[in-house]
């Protein structure tokens, strides 16, 4: 990466837009639509490198309900109805109760207090620039970034968001992240690669780390020497990305936990694919070995149809 478009970059990370190029008057744009809550120079800057930060963008006292609710269904004082709570492969075999023992909830669009994140309406007006107006929460996740014990399983390898979803068009997916505390490279931050989107999907396997890898960390191989921007986020800032962006997260070398909420959002007017043939066929593989472990089959599209629920717009699935 060259030195100016790393300036470029930062600049816009600390909120000055200023002097990034936009290609004279000439505009071209695949990722983004039409809405005029993106200015001209963010339109451009997504365009470029598969990602923006808004700062400030959700209200503290939101994401105060939200943290206590992770809480809460940590130390189990509310049923957990079908959200899945996940454990850090570091400690799920130790004695460690509570905040400690769970790294993320997922698939929370049910449950009253966190499905509020996913349809706070700020949020939602920037989502859909990316998506349009009618719009489907598809994924969801309160991420807790433990300390890390020193066994390095609290980073996450870089990876594509598309890796783990049958549904399409591309480009009319988008994640907001929200940083529910002050989040540093200290504590283990977003890591991204500008650019990247404009690949495609990649292989994506287990990393080969020495001391495990938690579930469904999949990554893909060849990026770690590559250059990458750390996002550096305030309480309540929101950075929104590309579902083929390559990004992960480092090492939480802080004794306090690093959350963080997110929910990807699709175009309502998604078309579902098969993945079988494709490097995607590993991903659904799992997931429904999972689903029926757990007693419930259902193949790797029923899955994400059951995990998602409409947020803004015509819903195509009413009728």
């Amino acid at each position: 990466m060259s030195e100016t478009r790393l300036k470029t970059i930062l600049a816009h990370l600390n909120g000055n837009n200023h002097g990034i190029p936009v290609n004279g008057n000439k505009f071209q744009f695949r990722f983004t639509l039409d809405n005029p809550i993106l200015t001209l120079e963010q339109r451009q800057f997504y365009e470029d490198n598969g990602f923006i930060v808004v700062k400030n963008l959700v209200d503290h006292k939101l994401l105060d309900a939200c943290k206590q609710r992770f809480i809460d269904l940590c130390h189990k004082r509310v049923p957990w109805g079908r959200m899945t709570m996940m454990k850090d492969i570091s400690v799920a075999k130790t004695d460690a109760t509570g905040e400690r023992l769970y790294y993320k909830v997922q698939d929370f669009v049910y449950d009253d207090i966190l499905w509020q994140f996913c349809k706070y309406q700020p949020i939602l007006d920037y989502v859909s620039c990316f998506t349009g107006p009618n719009i489907r929460a598809m994924h969801t996740m309160l991420i807790n970034k433990p300390p890390d014990t020193g066994l390095l399983t609290s980073r996450h390898p870089l990876h594509q968001d598309l890796h783990y979803f049958p549904f399409r068009p591309t480009d009319q997916i988008v994640c907001a992240w929200t940083a529910m505390e002050p989040i540093t490279p200290a504590n283990g931050c977003l890591i991204v690669l500008p650019g990247s989107h404009k690949g495609v999907l990649l292989q994506h396997d287990y990393p080969e780390w020495e001391n495990g890898v938690n579930k469904m960390y999949h990554g893909v191989r060849g990026f770690d020497n590559h250059p990458y921007v750390e996002l550096s986020m305030d309480k309540g800032d929101t950075v929104f990305f590309h579902p083929v962006l390559i990004h992960g997260s480092g090492v939480n070398n802080t004794n306090g936990f690093r959350k963080a909420i997110s929910c990807h959002y699709s175009t309502a007017d998604m078309k579902f694919i098969d993945v079988r043939g494709t490097s995607q066929e590993n991903i659904a593989h799992e997931i429904e070995e999972i689903s029926k472990r757990r007693g419930v089959e259902m193949d790797f599209v029923t899955f994400w149809k059951f995990r998602s629920r409409h947020v803004a717009g015509v819903d195509p699935f009413a009728n």
